[in-house]
């Protein structure tokens, strides 16, 4: 693409996801047939789009994702609308189900309800007057941090580390599993969000999975964080705790020295298992990687990396149920997926490593931007291995719009401009 036709391409992408928010917008209040009211506004990942799809709900790890790209946007409260809906949620039904759907209350979704509040408490605008019902009650943000993460910590305690029927995950030495209410295997692994994967060999109720086990390494550091801004470092030190004895546990069980590479564990098994995946990521996301274990993780990075961004997983050497057991797994080799691109871009640029960062920012905005100059919009997922073809299609089909594809677009363009 040369520099006018990108330049041209660039500034109607800007103008498209801008004028796309109003798309997505929902307001619910009561509940409707299948779909569970909430109190607060919302947006859907994406709007009809021809493919007899239909979303009116509220999703859980699409939220936190569509979130970081509304920051000082005109519509920057709905990350506070969000928060809102979710502890409406977390108090009617002890969790955030999968999406505001009755039918999805057997399960969740990844858990990134603390680093949604605390990217609020760091870029939220406090003073927005549409939010003003929200935070009037309270003197100032410290008291609105310190009740919500009281909220996550409800959800972290009940639904993660839960070791009974219905939230039966935490099963291996403090480490938790995906779950879902009828114990099945495969709505396990769509609680896991990656629907369907490889990672998981069909057994996902099997598996001490590395990137739920990172985001909850993430709510303790997120615990302890809050607890020191609030003046209560005794409570910050059992979080730190916590913490540590995570991390040593993840390492002992999940990472390979030989390879140099978190897996994720199948603890029925005693084994870890033999798909390289992009989740082994989350651990520098999270900061739970050591420096040396960051730069082994780097050192692998180019198995991943392709012309068009990271692939999900490694592409399969043998014949196998990863090709022919339905239902069709997209979280797999060639697609690219835009939560876990940032993901691996603000993990790498936790431990300093700025260049291989932006290298794979604009890889996948050079992706994105294809693919829009010759469609017009935004995908829920791309071929990141060869851009010019079509990304493999799940148990849905492709989506336009596209929530967190327009979010993380916009995110990665802000910090890394192009020339």
């Amino acid at each position: 693409m040369d520099t006018n036709s990108k330049n041209n391409t660039l500034q109607k992408a800007q103008e498209y996801i801008l004028t796309y928010w109003e798309n997505l917008e929902r307001y619910n209040p009561h509940d409707e047939e299948t779909l569970v009211g909430l109190p607060w506004p919302y947006l859907v990942p994406s709007s009809k789009n021809g493919t007899h799809f239909t979303f009116n709900e509220m999703y859980y790890w699409d939220s936190y994702f569509i979130s970081l790209g509304l920051f000082g946007t005109k519509w920057e409260q709905f990350p506070f609308y969000i928060v809102e809906n979710f502890v409406n949620l977390i108090e009617r039904f002890g969790m955030v189900p999968n999406a505001s759907r009755f039918y999805f209350t057997s399960r969740s979704q990844p858990p990134f309800l603390t680093s949604l509040i605390f990217s609020i408490y760091e870029k939220g605008d406090f003073k927005n007057p549409k939010i003003e019902k929200i935070v009037a009650k309270y003197n100032n943000k410290e008291q609105w941090l310190s009740e919500r993460i009281e909220v996550a910590k409800k959800e972290y305690s009940n639904v993660w580390m839960n070791e009974q029927h219905p939230h039966w995950r935490r099963v291996f030495n403090d480490l938790s599993r995906y779950y879902d209410i009828n114990a099945l295997h495969g709505l396990a692994e769509a609680e896991s969000g990656w629907d369907m994967t490889p990672r998981f060999e069909r057994q996902a109720l099997d598996y001490i999975p590395a990137d739920l086990n990172s985001l909850l390494y993430k709510y303790e550091a997120d615990f302890a964080r809050a607890a020191e801004i609030l003046k209560d470092e005794e409570e910050a030190k059992v979080w730190r705790k916590h913490m540590e004895k995570r991390k040593e546990t993840m390492t002992k069980y999940m990472w390979s020295e030989e390879d140099g590479f978190f897996f994720d564990y199948n603890y029925v098994a005693g084994e870890r298992a033999k798909t390289w995946s992009l989740a082994a990521y989350y651990t520098m996301w999270a900061g739970l990687a050591t420096e040396e274990q960051a730069k082994k993780l780097v050192a692998n990075l180019d198995k991943f990396e392709n012309d068009g961004g990271l692939a999900t997983c490694l592409e399969s050497k043998h014949e196998g149920p990863r090709f022919t057991i339905a239902p069709p797994m997209q979280w797999d080799y060639p697609n690219g997926w835009a939560p876990l691109q940032l993901i691996v871009i603000q993990g790498l640029e936790n431990y300093g490593y700025h260049k291989e960062a932006q290298r794979i920012a604009e890889k996948w905005i050079e992706n994105n931007l294809k693919n829009f100059e010759n469609h017009g919009v935004f995908f829920e997922k791309y071929n990141a291995v060869d851009p010019a073809k079509d990304a493999r299609d799940g148990v849905y089909p492709q989506q336009k719009g596209f929530g967190w594809t327009n979010a993380v677009f916009s995110l990665l363009l802000e910090k890394y401009p192009q020339k």
